[in-house]
C-alpha cells in the first residue's frame, strides 16, 4: 500500500484550509530561522568542545605532578 499523488494533493488541500496560506508561511519562517540558529550555535560549540579538552588535559597533568 503505497500513498499515491491524489492522497497528498487532499492533505495537503486541507491543511491549507485549516490553517491558511498566511499562517503556513509564517511558520515555515519560523522554521528556517531555527535551523539557523542552530547551526550557528553548533559552529559555535566546536573550538569550545577543543579548549575544553585542552584544559581538562592540562588539570591531568597538574595532578600527576602533584
Amino acid at each position: 500500500m503505497s500513498i499515491g499523488f491524489w492522497q497528498i494533493a487532499i492533505v495537503v488541500i486541507l491543511v491549507v484550509l485549516l490553517f491558511g496560506r498566511g499562517k503556513i508561511s509564517s511558520l515555515m519562517g519560523d522554521v528556517a530561522k531555527g535551523i539557523k540558529s542552530f547551526k550557528k550555535g553548533m559552529s559555535t560549540d566546536a573550538p569550545e568542545d577543543s579548549d575544553q579538552k585542552n584544559i581538562s588535559e592540562n588539570n591531568q597533568d597538574s595532578n600527576n605532578k602533584e
